[in-house]
């Protein structure tokens, strides 16, 4: 028992001494920390590789070493009152289409590409990139062996969307506590798509917001320009307009949080290899019965075999572009 304890302690020390490390590193590496109050855990992101490349990644640790977004953040900041985590992925009025890399080791957050080349959202007048903070609620997946009883389709293989209605623009990266306000159920090639509406639960509008009819009441025109945007968004690419289950109707927050507890016991299927994986990568640093978990060592070996900080790239002008497009 004591070997065992002196390993422990040594492997903490060589995280905690990586970590300073990085304090010290170059100016470019934005480190940013965001502390959950609720169950008093830190979490910090470290940027790698250069923004706007193909390289670019944002990997979280706590205060042991790296760790997975995914699946070593837990879900509840506060279960007993329902009170939730997000990681942010994209700000509001911002275009790049980040997402957290499910397939890759630590899962970090990694920008989207088709054909090898990144994706930006286009600007389907008046809206500007993505119109509240984007994101997902970590331990949750879609599963795409499952067909949703409600949509009739089956998961699209990724965390649960969230959309955080805010005034804050949150940063990239970002860890959010928010209550669930309701969803909507976007049909994505054949796929469910589930989009949580939620608010951080510091916001001033907070108290006010508890059910999804709150949000036209205090926020009118919100929930119609959300259904609006996830129907063109793809439009100005070629593609058809999306299509929703309910007729885009949003559901209620007991529906939403329905919907949450099914995504959370399918990860759990998932992190414990009980279900088809679909190319997820299920590497974990926390979950102790997972046939999954890493130990630290491995966590910083993945994070340094990472490309090293860069300055950010230019952007392509033509991601400002405004696109209009016509609902028939």
């Amino acid at each position: 028992m004591v070997v065992i304890g002196h390993v422990v302690k040594s492997l903490r020390g060589i995280a905690r001494r990586f970590l300073l490390q990085n304090k010290v590193a170059s100016l470019h590496n934005h480190r940013k920390v965001f502390t959950n109050l609720y169950r008093k855990m830190s979490y910090t992101t470290i940027e790698r590789g250069s923004q706007n490349t193909l390289g670019y990644r944002i990997f979280y640790t706590d205060e042991n070493g790296p760790i997975s977004p995914f699946h070593d953040i837990p879900l509840f900041a506060d279960k007993e009152n329902k009170i939730y985590n997000m990681i942010v992925e994209v700000p509001r009025w911002t275009n790049a289409k980040m997402e957290i890399a499910t397939k890759e080791p630590l899962n970090p957050i990694k920008q989207d590409t088709k054909k090898g080349v990144l994706r930006y959202v286009h600007n389907c007048f008046p809206h500007h990139g993505y119109i509240w903070n984007y994101g997902a609620l970590p331990q949750t997946w879609e599963d795409p062996n499952h067909t949703d009883e409600s949509t009739g389709c089956k998961g699209d293989n990724d965390p649960i969307d969230v959309c955080e209605i805010g005034f804050r623009v949150a940063k990239r990266g970002d860890v959010v506590q928010v209550k669930i306000l309701g969803v909507m159920a976007l049909i994505d090639e054949g796929e469910t798509d589930w989009k949580l509406i939620a608010i951080d639960i510091n916001d001033p509008l907070a108290e006010e917001l508890n059910d999804i009819e709150d949000v036209e009441k205090h926020m009118p025109g919100f929930l119609r320009a959300t259904h609006e945007w996830f129907r063109i968004y793809k439009m100005p690419a070629g593609n058809p307009e999306n299509k929703f289950a309910f007729n885009g109707e949003p559901k209620n927050r007991e529906f939403a949080e329905k919907i949450i507890e099914e995504t959370h016991q399918y990860w759990q299927k998932l992190i414990k290899n009980e279900t088809d994986a679909s190319g997820i990568d299920c590497s974990t640093v926390t979950i102790d019965d997972s046939p999954n978990k890493i130990n630290v060592i491995n966590a910083l070996t993945i994070l340094q075999q990472t490309e090293d900080p860069g300055s950010p790239q230019d952007m392509d002008p033509i991601v400002d572009k405004w696109h209009f497009v016509q609902l028939k």
